[in-house]
């Protein structure tokens, strides 16, 4: 077995779940310090946060991840302990083995590898390593951007280990991510008996004409990055408490993913306009969990595509599907941000896994992006 497999093993045992560390950027901080990183510590609240940086010039070429996983879930839905990391059939399984401790280990000794060869290398390699990714996001990467900015410390390139491809490794790299806004919404009405509606307001019945025009097209057609905005409804409730009764209230809530072609100032908007055109009498608290962002076809994009390509064997789609990623924090300071991970499939699942083999592609593709653009 290789080192790095040893060493995502090492990182799959530790059972850190969201928002726990479990000593894995300990064991990251001590792999960094011996190939020259300069080690920094940054908590907020109870996330712990990893800053490591070699050399003092740039550019800055950074590697992003988590080290903290979701929960397991029913252990009885496990082929496997989730944090006791078996090989079986030239398969590892694990809590995070694709999510995304695999790629953390091959991000690592590919770096360490690099300047083992490369001491004297052009600009800076630097680590941000969370442990809020999978959680509230507010302690982790966002604040450690927003301390990095405060002393105008910049990142030009940054690599996220996300779990990026679809059927196989190397069919996908991610050059941005839609938005996300969501909506806590209430419609008020009048409660009354359900024989007689006339004299009532069913708030059910007054946002459902608004639900069937959402869902009846996207708002948009998206452009030449992104897909349509789609919108979808998470949570509904409303109950008067008995059967020949209609609610007085609705309480809901919905989510937009949104690309480039709003601002969530506009979309906004264009959600009030909708529920005042159908009298809607309504509630409305948002909450913004990212904007959208993008990296347009450059250095970047051409040498992690280039990578792939030449390791993989495979051509890769750029794409900005699936939910958000810390890039959303690191990409506004205005670095250019790419993710290329493991196959996305058994994420979040029970019996997470990734072919070994894999990994070892991975870190190729790390080292060769090194080669690109730090010597």
């Amino acid at each position: 077995m290789s080192s790095t497999i040893d060493f995502a093993t090492e990182l799959m045992r530790c059972a850190s779940v969201t928002p726990d560390d479990a000593g894995c950027q300990q064991l990251i901080a001590n792999r960094l310090r011996t190939a020259g990183f300069t080690i920094e510590s940054l908590p907020f609240g109870d996330v712990s946060n990893l800053w490591a940086r070699r050399g003092t010039e740039n550019p800055v070429l950074c590697f992003a991840g988590h080290t903290d996983v979701v929960p397991a879930g029913p252990i009885e839905h496990w082929n496997t302990d989730p944090f006791k990391p078996e090989i079986r059939a030239g398969i590892l399984y694990g809590r995070g083995a694709a999510d995304m401790k695999a790629s953390l280990a091959a991000m690592i000794d590919a770096a360490v590898e690099f300047v083992g060869k490369n001491s004297n290398h052009s600009g800076s390699i630097a680590f941000l390593i969370t442990s809020d990714e999978e959680g509230r996001a507010r302690d982790g990467t966002l604040r450690v951007m927003e301390t990095l900015n405060s002393r105008n410390e910049t990142i030009d390139w940054c690599v996220i280990g996300e779990p990026s491809c679809c059927d196989k490794l190397g069919d996908t790299v991610r050059i941005g991510r839609r938005g996300s806004l969501s909506a806590m919404l209430t419609v008020h009405g009048l409660q009354g008996h359900v024989a007689y509606p006339e004299l009532a307001s069913n708030p059910i019945q007054s946002l459902a004409p608004v639900l069937a025009e959402l869902y009846a097209k996207p708002v948009d057609e998206g452009n030449e990055f992104y897909p349509p905005t789609s919108f979808q409804m998470v949570n509904i409730a409303s109950d008067a408490g008995a059967p020949n009764v209609t609610p007085g209230s609705l309480n809901a809530r919905f989510n937009f993913r949104y690309s480039t072609v709003w601002t969530h100032q506009q979309l906004q908007t264009f959600v009030h306009e909708l529920f005042d055109s159908h009298g809607l009498e309504y509630t409305l608290d948002w909450h913004l969990s990212g904007e959208p962002f993008l990296t347009p076809p450059g250095q970047l994009t051409d040498a992690v595509q280039e990578a792939v390509s030449s390791i993989t064997g495979t051509q890769p789609e750029l794409s900005t599907g699936g939910g958000t990623s810390d890039g959303r924090f690191i990409a506004p300071g205005g670095a250019q941000v790419v993710e290329f991970g493991p196959v996305n499939t058994t994420i979040h699942k029970a019996n997470e896994q990734i072919p070994v083999g894999d990994i070892e592609l991975m870190k190729s593709v790390y080292r060769k992006v090194l080669d690109q653009l730090m010597r």
